[in-house]
């Protein structure tokens, strides 16, 4: 983030975070309120060092770090909009189809475990199956890593199955209520398919959410080429995450913070992730070695620049939900991309 931006941040919080001076003490001011919560997001430094940098006492900086994550939640809150219609739904799944050669796709969806102290008296609530206490972050990202749609905070013990299960997102896609386009045929086919999102194992397989097969593959197999087109689309959501706790730290830390402010906290990272990516500093936020690339003469991954850092957020379980639908549904993408979907230059990797 250089300065015009900081400047503009500032600018816009400002009057909900500026404090006036007493008799007693000088205020902190707005500038310096910004600098220590970004300081302490970036890297996760503990309030003591921000405390020896700012010289500011731990007490202030822990009055300070939830009062700014506020703040910049309400003036960038529209920094993260899920489509409303179909025709932005539309645009969406554009996107999908021309890089990354998925048609019929919505967005990525995936979830990670934010590890936090043992909030008080919560038992087992947020100890999760890694045998650690978090909350999940779930997120909905499109073809150009920008976080679509965000679920933060649900307490970490709960089946990852009942993650998505829980969510408002969930309901509107039964319900109808997203203004998802209606069913339409895959490109040189004609039997009509739903839009779908891309998930993992951690998820159902249902009408609107695809998932690989289970287990190993065959080589050159259907299962095996629609397993790695989809894997190739999920790279979106996996690099998004990547990124964000990359650039934002405290996301590897044990948050030392209640739930509450916890979910708060995450939520600024993910707005100033969608923030920083529309901003002249974007390509330093995210250069281009950090995204996941192909190397066609091979036929591997290049991996990105974040996955080579030791600590990662940790995935959801696995969930092993499906319908026949679902099934039924994964089997036409199959066909459809070993046939008139099929990419020579992918033949490499299947």
């Amino acid at each position: 983030m250089n300065s015009s931006e900081f400047e503009y941040l500032q600018n816009l919080i400002g009057a909900k975070i500026g404090k006036r001076d007493t008799t007693f003490r000088k205020s902190v001011s707005v500038t310096e309120r910004l600098a220590v919560t970004l300081r302490f997001l970036a890297t996760g430094s503990s309030y003591k060092s921000l405390g020896n940098v700012f010289k500011l006492s731990d007490q202030v900086i822990s009055i300070i770090v939830p009062e700014v994550c506020e703040a910049l939640n309400e003036v960038l809150k529209e920094y993260i909009q899920i489509p409303t219609t179909p025709q932005e739904w539309l645009h969406v799944a554009n996107s999908f189809e021309e890089k990354w050669n998925f048609p019929n796709c919505l967005g990525s969806i995936d979830g990670k475990h934010v590890a936090i102290q043992k909030p008080i008296d919560s038992g087992s609530e947020y100890y999760n199956y890694k045998g650690f206490y978090s909350v999940v972050l779930l997120a909905i990202v499109d073809a150009e890593y920008n976080f679509l749609y965000v679920n933060i905070g649900c307490q970490g013990r709960i089946s990852d199955g009942g993650v998505f299960a829980n969510t408002k997102f969930r309901n509107k896609i039964n319900d109808n209520s997203l203004k998802i386009p209606s069913d339409s045929s895959l490109p040189g086919r004609n039997k009509p398919l739903p839009y779908v999102f891309v998930t993992d194992d951690a998820f159902p397989l249902q009408k609107h959410l695809l998932k690989p097969f289970p287990g190993p593959q065959d080589s050159n197999s259907k299962e095996r080429i629609f397993s790695y087109r989809l894997s190739r689309a999920r790279r979106t959501v996996e690099n998004a995450f990547g990124i964000l706790s990359a650039r934002f730290r405290v996301l590897r830390t044990t948050i030392l913070l209640d739930p509450e402010k916890t979910t708060t906290l995450i939520m600024t990272c993910v707005l100033l992730h969608n923030f920083i990516r529309k901003t002249e500093s974007s390509m330093i936020y995210a250069p281009s070695q950090y995204y996941d690339g192909d190397d066609i003469v091979t036929g591997t991954r290049i991996d990105g620049q974040w996955r080579l850092e030791q600590q990662q957020l940790t995935p959801l379980e696995a969930c092993e939900s499906l319908t026949d639908d679902g099934k039924e549904i994964r089997k036409e993408f199959a066909e459809y991309f070993s046939n008139e979907g099929f990419l020579d230059w992918a033949s490499k990797y299947y």
